[in-house]
């Protein structure tokens, strides 16, 4: 036996390397014209190992402090050697990670791919987007610059008008009654402690189940002999070709698009005009403004707000709802709300920016 064969026979007694790759050997993944979407669950995982390595090297030379930070990301931008490709993949990679995220979901809700026995993987995909949101939000702040400042204190002040706990969530996200320095070291902990300690569960979870239960076939296909191909290495030579496509698309729009760091919080200045959230926000802030200020007896911003909350708790019990998607009226009813859904995000956002 050779040194190399002796170390992969040890390495397999310890770590079961031969029965992973027999595992991935025998997984298959069905062909269909709706098997594109499959790959935005693989893009999104590739995106989210970009935020871990460049979040990693960003944590190296960040001080998460009011009267550091700011010159931390400044430094990082103009000193380290690309330090300024560095952030700007960071943030084009959190923004597209997203953007990978809701299509994932809503290719997922469209092909009903969480019926039985994957309510639990779609449930857990949920909470991944949610965790992401958490990200985007969390991290905004970081560089504690005016725009930043000023968003968040906005996107708290909207968490405040939550019925019952909503001056509880508003201190409990600033650490006070105003954003400070204790919010900046609060979101921070958020970000690269909490977030990712959470985010790992709930991903090992998600990738276990995916795992389990397989890529699922569209109703429309069940009937029917479907075709199939090989994970190893048929799909994911296909995955690696996206993956390349989106390092190409990040250095590109972190070359001509590099991120731009603005100027340093003024707790004491006034807010800028037209001050706007990340466009994954852009929707509800859009609604909300549109909102009368009361409804009946109720403010309007309170029902908007509860309105957004009740749509999130709901989005999780989307397949015990839809217990029987590829049948009768009941496909037809949750067709048509999730195409409304789409659209009101796709036009709210839009107007959002155009306004």
């Amino acid at each position: 036996m050779t040194k190399a064969a002796a170390i992969r026979t040890w390495l397999d007694q310890r770590l079961g390397i031969n029965k992973a790759i027999e595992l991935a050997e025998h997984k298959e993944v069905p062909r269909h014209r709706h098997s594109v979407w499959y790959y935005f669950g693989g893009m999104t995982l590739f995106l989210f190992s970009v935020q871990v390595v460049t979040g990693i090297l960003l944590l190296l030379y960040y001080r998460p402090s009011a009267e550091n930070a700011f010159e931390s990301v400044q430094f990082i931008v103009t000193e380290v050697e690309f330090g300024w490709l560095i952030r700007s993949v960071h943030s084009w990679s959190a923004n597209l990670l997203i953007l990978a995220l809701f299509i994932h979901m809503f290719s997922v809700y469209f092909m009903s791919a969480y019926r039985a026995p994957r309510e639990m993987t779609w449930v857990s995909g949920v909470l991944l987007l949610f965790l992401s949101i958490g990200f985007g939000f969390s991290g905004y702040l970081l560089p504690w610059n005016e725009l930043a400042f000023f968003a968040t204190k906005v996107g708290t002040d909207i968490a405040g008008d939550l019925p019952l706990i909503g001056n509880f969530t508003l201190r409990f996200l600033r650490g006070g009654d105003d954003v400070t320095g204790a919010t900046l070291t609060r979101f921070f902990g958020f970000h690269v402690a909490v977030l990712p300690a959470l985010t790992t569960v709930v991903l090992g979870a998600h990738l276990f189940l995916v795992q389990l239960h397989g890529m699922s076939v569209p109703p429309g296909f069940e009937n029917g002999e479907v075709r199939k191909m090989k994970f190893v290495p048929n799909f994911l030579l296909r995955d690696l070709i996206g993956w390349i496509l989106a390092i190409g698309v990040l250095a590109a729009l972190a070359a001509i698009f590099p991120w731009e760091l603005g100027n340093k919080a003024d707790p004491f200045a006034p807010a800028p005009a037209g001050i706007k959230p990340e466009w994954y926000f852009l929707f509800m802030f859009q609604t909300l403004k549109y909102l009368p200020s009361k409804i009946l007896f109720i403010d309007g911003e309170v029902v908007g707000i509860l309105a957004f909350t009740l749509g999130g708790l709901l989005l999780f019990l989307v397949p015990f709802l839809n217990k029987t998607p590829g049948h009768g009226l009941r496909k037809t009813v949750f067709k048509v709300f999730g195409i409304l859904v789409v659209l009101f995000i796709v036009v709210m956002t839009a107007v959002g920016y155009l306004t």
